[in-house]
Formats: structure tokens, C-alpha cells, sequence
């Protein structure tokens, strides 16, 4: 019986995905998997048992993915599992930016006694006067699934679509337009974009994209949308801008006491995937990543550990997750030299300084060499599947 434990709500048809086999819950104990939204996991007290974490979503902040690779734990994600959602949310935060229709809903609001409002609309509505989007450049930082969905929809609106990511990946790069004028430099995306919005995932290297140097780049008036992680953007420097007029609309999903009240800032309470469909996505793909490892060892979609699958082709497996360095193989494979069992099938792939191997074999190892493996220099964990 394998045990899932869960925190915050988890969708019931990603739940809907486990058969008798697994034991799903809240109180679950001695887990052999967690599956989470955006509970934070930092001060957990890993389990031994503990072999995988489910993020039902892209970001992993909420958890230690250093710890978690120190103790040969698999944390996954579920990317593009909200993309449509954020996607859409985008294109509402586009338009926002554009036509004035945040202020001009409020104003209509505090005119509910007034008898003449049919006429002073039309008064009004000059203050709201926006501009279309058509035509308009529109640059689109960080080309993963959401950047691609919302770059090659922007096309279908007439606008032209500037894209920069220099880690796009080929499938991602096989599903963009060939209409999209992917930048090498994002100076330039940023010295030519009228519109501009973040997809990039929050890390050392990506925080503070948005500070007041790559804002001097950028034309006067520019718009800025973030759907992707508060701390992409400075917010101090992003008030400098506002108030000076350099940025002209900010959008952002990541509401902050500095810049929640500003005239010029549209906030939106984290609903970029919010959505009952995305969480249900979001939902069946942890669940079904969970299951995948904890059945048949393949890593998919791992965002510490290197991605490995391949066919369960014989009847017993062994997979070893190890530092990635000279011989391990070799002494991988010499712990069942005295076992005559013959490897059907082999499969190692590394990340950074962990790799990931799977053996499959035509009978079953002994305990003695299993516990062999398990004391190899480097070894951080040996999980044994039978077909």
C-alpha cells in the first residue's frame, strides 16, 4: 500500500486518479509521497519514508529542493497544466492596460444615485479613452509554455510579438510561430516593446528583471504585465517609474502594500490559475507523476532530479539515484556480477550533480546486493519494482 499525503485541497479528479493500491489523505502517516499546492514545505520534517513531492503547479519556492535532493527525494511539477488559465488572464490584463476600463468601472460605481448618468458618460468617458492593441509591439520575456500560448495568441490580435528566452527548449521552440521575431538580446526586446510581460520562473538570476536599468531601456509609456512571480520586478524602482511616467499601466497578479494603491497599477489577486479547470490539471498530473515513480521508478517532469523513463522491459527493476560522477555505473552493475542476471535494459541521465539509473532486469536481485548498492560512496537511494 503506498501513502499520499496531502496538503492544501487537492482537485478530486486528480485524487480520482488512485486505485486501491494507494492510501490518500490529509492525516496520513509514514507517507511515501506528498502531493501540494502552495503549502510551504520548508521546515518539514522529512519522513525516511519520503520518496517523492507533487507541486499540482509550476512554482516550487514553497519547497527545499536542496534538502530534498540531499535526501534522494524526487520533486515534481505540472508544467502547463494552468498555462490555458494564465494564458487567458494575460489577455485580460493586456486589455486592461490598454483601454481604461479598471477606473472607468469604478467611476460608474459611485454613480448609482445619479439621475443623469445616461448623459454624463458621455462626458466621462474621455478620462477612460484607451488604445488598441492591434498593431502594437508586444514583448513577451521567457518562452515556456505559458510565454509560448500567450506570444502566438497575441498574433491572432494583430499585434507583432518580440519573444526572448535563451533556454527555450526544442519543444517549446517547435510550438512557437514562426511569426514571433525571437530576440537574442532583451535589451532589445526592451528598447522596442510597447507592452510587456513576464513569464520567467523566480530565481537568483531572474530577480529584479524589472529595476530601473532595464526600465531606462524601455520607451516612455511603456505597459507592463507580471503573471509570473512578484519578486521578477522591483518595486521601488517600478514606483519611480509609475510616478514619473516612464511605465504608463502595471498589471501584476503579485499585489504589494507599495504599489497596491497606485493609480496607474492594476491589482489582481493571484488568479492567474484559479481556475477549477486548472486545478483540476494541475491535480491529475501530480497525481499521475506521483504514481509513475512510485510504480515503475520513471522521473517525470522532476525539477531537481534528472527526467528518466523508459518501458518496465523485464520483470524485476532497480533504479539508483546517485552523485554524478566517474564509475558508479560500473559499481552499479558489480553488485549483481554474482547474481546471473542479466541487464535487459539500461538507462542513466544526470542533472548538475545528480544522476539517475534504472536497470532492468530478468529476475530479482538479492537483498545482499540491493544492500551492496546502498552503501556505494555517492549512492542516495536504491528503490527495487516488481512487475
Amino acid at each position: 500500500m503506498y501513502k499520499i499525503k496531502l496538503y492544501n485541497n487537492i482537485a478530486q479528479k486528480g485524487l480520482d486518479r488512485f486505485n486501491d493500491q494507494f492510501e490518500v489523505g490529509t492525516d496520513v502517516e509514514a507517507e511515501d509521497a506528498i502531493i501540494v499546492r502552495s503549502a510551504n514545505l520548508h521546515d518539514l520534517d522529512y519522513k525516511d519514508t519520503l520518496k517523492a513531492i507533487a507541486r499540482a503547479g509550476a512554482g516550487v519556492n514553497n519547497i527545499d529542493l536542496d534538502a530534498c535532493t540531499q535526501r534522494g527525494i524526487v520533486v515534481f511539477n505540472t508544467p502547463g497544466a494552468n498555462s490555458n488559465a494564465v494564458k487567458e488572464l494575460v489577455f485580460a490584463g493586456l486589455l486592461l492596460a490598454s483601454r481604461d476600463i479598471y477606473h472607468g468601472i469604478e467611476w460608474c460605481k459611485t454613480q448609482a444615485d445619479n439621475d443623469n448618468l445616461a448623459k454624463d458618460v458621455e462626458k466621462q468617458k474621455k478620462k477612460y479613452a484607451g488604445n488598441e492593441i492591434t498593431g502594437k509591439t508586444l514583448g513577451v520575456v521567457g518562452l515556456g509554455a505559458i510565454g509560448i500560448q500567450v506570444a502566438n495568441l497575441a498574433l491572432r490580435f494583430g499585434m507583432q510579438v518580440e519573444g526572448y528566452d535563451p533556454y527555450i527548449s526544442v519543444d517549446n521552440a517547435w510550438s512557437m510561430s514562426r511569426w514571433v521575431n525571437h530576440v537574442k538580446d532583451e535589451k532589445e526586446l526592451f528598447s522596442t516593446a510597447d507592452y510587456i510581460t513576464l513569464h520567467l520562473p523566480l530565481m537568483d538570476s531572474t530577480k529584479n528583471t524589472i529595476n530601473k536599468d532595464t526600465l531606462a531601456l524601455m520607451k516612455d509609456g511603456v505597459k507592463i504585465l507580471n503573471f509570473a512571480r512578484g519578486g521578477l520586478v522591483n518595486d521601488e524602482d517600478m514606483l519611480e517609474a509609475l510616478n514619473s511616467g516612464k511605465v504608463a499601466v502595471y498589471v501584476t497578479d503579485f499585489p504589494s502594500p507599495l504599489l497596491a494603491s497606485h493609480p496607474n497599477v492594476v491589482p489582481i489577486p493571484h488568479l492567474g490559475a484559479s481556475t477549477d479547470e486548472s486545478e483540476e490539471n494541475c491535480a491529475i498530473k501530480a497525481a499521475d507523476e506521483v504514481m509513475e515513480y512510485l510504480m515503475n521508478g520513471n522521473i517525470i517532469n522532476s525539477v531537481n532530479m534528472p527526467n528518466a523513463s523508459a518501458p518496465f522491459s523485464g520483470s524485476y527493476r532497480i533504479c539508483v539515484m546517485h552523485d554524478n560522477k566517474p564509475k558508479m555505473i560500473s559499481q552499479i552493475t558489480d553488485c549483481l556480477a554474482q547474481e546471473d542476471a542479466n541487464i535487459e535494459n539500461l538507462l542513466n541521465k544526470s542533472k548538475k550533480e545528480i544522476a539517475y539509473t534504472i536497470l532492468d532486469l530478468d529476475h530479482k536481485a538479492s537483498k545482499e546486493s540491493i544492500e551492496k548498492m546502498k552503501k556505494i560512496s555517492g549512492v542516495h537511494r536504491v528503490e527495487v519494482y516488481e512487475k
